[in-house]
């Protein structure tokens, strides 16, 4: 599986001019010799979080963005996956993922779990209550959004699940881009998954973002980096036989003890 990451810096409450940088960067990245078959996006790529304005910014169970990808989808036949919009649904707001399958069908979507109480998203939105597994090519993949991933029994859980590639969505800042390096191998090489992590970079309100996408393979090797300024995206593709191989060499599943973690 052959997969790319997207960078670049959101507006902030302009959903026209995010929407127009998106098509651009995938219609660049898709002219490519090897482009990639699932695309990834930073945490609420169309709109940022203009979290107070959710009222006017958030459409209804993100028609806007799922009708934009679709397009997208089904004229370079690529997947979408990772990243997230706001959405409103049912009077409540979210911060929702939109895996949408190269066919241009949206095939799920994922609620971030774990809402960032310092932003304070818990203020503005509803938390999700599930995790998501679905199929893209065959594969089986996962997605998380930005602060989820500080969390690591989830991140097993999905690994457990059998996602074999997870998809993540960040707006992380630079003031922790150790952080954001730090765990983004980290839970690649203790459940040995691939992490395809995607985070926005420049100015949003009061905060430098950290850039740095990047993805990861099983064994912590970093396959494809970005830094942390430059717009556009990082590819790489996928061995999955690298799994089953870090797994018989460590075999760390097989070895766990549930009933001690309790």
């Amino acid at each position: 599986m052959r997969v790319a990451a997207l960078q670049y810096t959101i507006e902030t409450g302009r959903p026209e001019a995010n929407l127009e940088k998106v098509e651009q960067l995938v219609g660049d990245v898709m002219a490519g010799s090897c482009p990639p078959e699932v695309i990834a996006l930073p945490e609420m790529w169309s709109t940022g979080f203009a979290l107070h304005h959710r009222n006017i910014l958030a459409s209804p169970c993100a028609e806007r963005e799922v009708t934009f990808l679709r397009t997208l989808a089904m004229r370079h036949h690529v997947a979408f996956a990772g990243g997230s919009v706001l959405a409103e649904d049912k009077g409540r707001y979210y911060n929702r993922t939109l895996i949408i399958d190269a066919d241009g069908r949206l095939i799920d979507t994922y609620d971030k779990v774990h809402l960032f109480r310092l932003l304070p998203e818990g203020e503005y939105l509803t938390p999700g209550k599930r995790r998501v597994l679905f199929h893209l090519n065959g594969v089986p993949c996962s997605c998380l959004i930005c602060y989820d991933m500080r969390f690591g029994p989830m991140v097993q859980r999905l690994a457990l699940d059998g996602a074999q590639v997870i998809f993540i969505g960040a707006q992380w800042p630079l003031t922790r881009v150790e952080h954001w390096d730090l765990l983004n191998r980290a839970r690649a090489v203790e459940n040995q998954i691939f992490i395809v992590a995607s985070n926005s970079c420049g100015q949003s309100h009061w905060e430098t973002l950290a850039g740095h996408s990047q993805i990861i393979a099983p064994d912590g090797t970093v396959l494809a980096k970005a830094g942390d300024t430059e717009e556009g995206a990082v590819t790489a593709d996928l061995n999955l036989e690298l799994i089953r191989i870090v797994r018989a060499d460590m075999p760390v599943f097989a070895d766990r003890v549930p009933e001690a973690y309790v």
